[in-house]
């Protein structure tokens, strides 16, 4: 499988994706700098973490009108696998990838910690390999992560098992005081209708050795590689 991890000015975490792509699970990946305005040869698209331009204007809007942004678009609505973390969650809300929007944090602070993710949806191509229910471990490092949409967009996201990962307790409860941003519905990672693009704030890659904490990101990559090995 080819990964293709879009690097912006100012991502930061396109070194993590890769090492954890490419060292720790032996998948080809290479990056693809802002300004491409068309690539292929790539079975998933990456969108990592950072400030793209520095975070100007709001977080993810001047990406938004990257070049590169175009022809992961015409990726997605090719059916192509699109997977947005932290930057790269608000990168697809803003593109209107994704539907909503991230706020800042409801406590006004950047926040670096661990939390526990309740994985809602087992099915999808991003979460197969989880168990509905199951907790995973993953940090977070974000100012605007508290996830927002209107009640008809989260009564279809919930309706539609769009909801992939909420934000609970280790033992897997869903309760306002681990909320680490203040995301509505606790909401932590979402899919877009069709299945194939997926956003969320914690950090799979920051998960994937136990030197790091956490081996639990790897099932996050690893249901996208047998997702990806069994359409090719």
């Amino acid at each position: 499988m080819r990964f293709g991890i879009v690097v912006f000015p100012g991502t930061w975490s396109d070194r993590d994706c890769h090492y954890a792509l490419h060292d720790v699970l032996g998948q080809e990946a290479d990056y693809i700098w802002h300004k491409e305005a068309q690539f292929s040869g790539y079975d998933c698209i990456v969108l990592p973490g950072g400030f793209s331009y520095g975070d100007y204007l709001r977080v993810g809007a001047i990406a938004r009108f990257s070049p590169v942004t175009a022809a992961v678009e015409r990726f997605a609505h090719s059916g192509g696998l699109v997977i947005g973390i932290c930057n790269g969650f608000q990168i697809l809300c803003e593109a209107g990838l994704l539907p909503g929007v991230l706020l800042a944090s409801s406590h006004l602070q950047y926040r670096c910690q661990w939390v526990s993710l309740r994985v809602e949806n087992g099915y999808s191509s991003f979460s197969s390999k989880c168990e509905k229910g199951q907790v995973l471990r993953m940090p977070i490092s974000h100012y605007e992560g508290n996830y927002y949409a209107d009640e008809t967009a989260l009564a279809e996201l919930e309706a539609n098992g769009q909801v992939v990962f909420r934000y609970c307790t280790p033992s897997g409860k869903i309760t306002e005081g681990v909320n680490p941003n203040g995301s509505l519905h606790n909401i932590a990672g979402i899919l877009n209708r069709e299945g194939n693009v997926l956003g969320m704030m914690p950090h799979p890659e920051r998960a994937c050795e136990t030197l790091l904490g956490s081996t639990e990101g790897n099932l996050i990559w690893e249901s996208m590689i047998d997702y990806l090995q069994g359409s090719s």
